[in-house]
């Protein structure tokens, strides 16, 4: 499990180690870790030049000492300050910088400009986790005199992006690769930020965080063996779940196949199955397994393929159940059409799967908006909607995209990005649907479960076709597998 915590959370790590703290011994951890990520890139890379951006703070100061290690390994190093004597930190690493044959400039100079524009790796350390939002104006022409070509690594955080996360910003550092201190931030692993963060590493520096809340949760692959629900010898069929699907209708009958083939190919007990004539016979032959109509269930999908407005054969009967489901005091997983019939508040477990654009309607739709909030809003500012969703329906939200921010109204945020770019297909929701209700009618609380369901497909879209294009039905059918082979492991 990887987790980020907030600014607030890491300021009282570090306060908690004085004596590191007052004597400098945390900067020096710092300062090496990022010469010796530095030192290796650039050997990596071939380069000689270093250029380092030194803002006022201590994580310019972080930097000062950086890259004075840097030049003691024989790097060609310069470092653009806009105040060396700003604190005694700075000044201490700004002599000692000066003394390994760091050359040290100060402003924007022509010189600066031009040992910046030449610069093959640059460290940014214009800003730390103390920074707000915006490059401050002194640093503006130092990132606009940084090469195309360049290799930038961000001390802590890219510079002027967000730390709390939030909205990436063009008035800020997009960086190659970013080297933090102690554990992740926030803007290190929400979108849209982290894209702005490049390579991530981590380096110890000794903060104590194992009873620190984190704002930020990613499962990894090494989770599931202890969060997956394994049955025991004493299971059966009913113990380990039986999960109700209303899914599909006349218009997009695949979606119930999908949804279906996911949820018996994760392991639930079983599968009823509520639909109209269509889809329900192309359950019949392609989900032998599933049982048809209603009965007791642990969990329901509801939504996948679903058109509330259908006047077809079967539709009106099958939107009843979906809003008894609805009603029930049973966990519900809502996707797709299921979405709007989502009136407001749901006392029960409830997990909403929106994309971007059902986000913005839902929204739109239940805070009673005559302006339509944009699909371009929700991406540029995930988070900030999803929790706002999340407490107008007091449910879960697992926002697909990309990146897959799972939240609640509160509480730490979960973030999954473990699918390949060829996922984004038709159907791939409706997999994801009847896996996470699998989780559910399993007994996983609606966040792990949205969580999980976002890492095993993800990986089960990896093992369906490695590195190539991949269809949905693919992906339901390698879930079994990646499940195995991820209890193995």
């Amino acid at each position: 499990m990887i987790t980020g915590y907030s600014v607030e959370t890491i300021r009282a790590a570090e306060a908690a180690l004085p004596e590191l703290l007052e004597s400098g011994e945390l900067m020096q951890r710092a300062a090496r870790g990022v010469a010796r990520i530095a030192a290796g890139r650039m050997r990596e890379r071939g380069a000689r030049a270093v250029t380092a951006l030194v803002g006022p703070g201590n994580n310019g100061a972080d930097t000062l000492f950086a890259v004075a290690r840097l030049a003691k390994r024989g790097f060609v190093a310069t470092a653009v300050c806009v105040d060396p004597e700003a604190s005694d930190a700075q000044i201490e690493a700004a002599a000692l910088a000066r003394s390994r044959g760091v050359t040290v400039l100060t402003g924007d100079s022509r010189e600066a400009i031009t040992a910046i524009s030449r610069a093959e790796v640059v460290l940014d350390g214009i800003t730390g986790i103390g920074g707000r939002p915006g490059l401050p104006p002194f640093a503006r022409p130092w990132v606009d005199a940084v090469r195309d070509h360049a290799w930038v690594i961000s001390v802590d955080t890219p510079s002027g992006q967000p730390v709390e996360g939030g909205e990436a910003l063009a008035d800020a550092v997009f960086a190659d690769e970013t080297v933090t201190f102690g554990a992740p931030k926030p803007v290190h692993l929400l979108p849209p930020t982290e894209a702005a963060c490049g390579l991530l590493t981590v380096i110890d520096i000794g903060l104590d965080l194992r009873e620190a809340t984190p704002a930020v949760v990613r499962l990894t692959p090494d989770d599931v063996s202890s969060l997956w629900p394994v049955p025991t010898a004493d299971d059966d069929k009913y113990s380990r779940g039986v999960l109700g699907v209303i899914a599909g209708g006349e218009e997009y009958s695949g979606a119930a196949v999908l949804t279906t083939t996911a949820a018996v190919t994760a392991g639930v007990g079983m599968v009823r199955y509520v639909g109209t004539p269509t889809p329900t016979s192309l359950v019949r032959a392609a989900v032998p397994e599933a049982v048809h109509g209603e009965g007791r269930v642990q969990a329901w999908v509801v939504g996948p393929g679903l058109d509330p407005t259908s006047e077809a054969k079967g539709a009106s009967a099958q939107l009843e159940v979906a809003r008894a489901a609805l009603a029930s005091d049973l966990p519900v997983l809502v996707d797709a059409g299921g979405l709007d019939l989502v009136e407001g508040r749901r006392e029960a477990p409830t997990l909403l799967t929106p994309h971007a654009g059902e986000c913005a309607r839902m929204l739109t739709r239940l805070r009673g908006r005559t302006t339509e909030l944009t699909r371009e809003e929700v991406e540029a500012a995930p988070l900030e909607h999803a929790r706002a969703l999340a407490g107008l329906t007091g449910a879960s939200v697992l926002l697909k995209g990309s990146t897959t921010l799972v939240v609640d109204a509160d509480g730490p945020v979960h973030v999954q990005d473990d699918a390949p770019p060829w996922l984004a297909t038709a159907g791939a929701g409706d997999v994801l649907a009847g896996l996470a209700g699998a989780l559910l009618a399993g007994g996983l609380d609606p966040t792990v479960a949205g969580s999980m369901a976002a890492l095993v497909h993800g990986r089960a879209a990896d093992l369906a076709n490695p590195g190539g294009p991949v269809r949905a039905l693919d992906v339901a059918h390698a879930l079994g597998r990646t499940v195995s082979g991820l209890l193995a492991g």
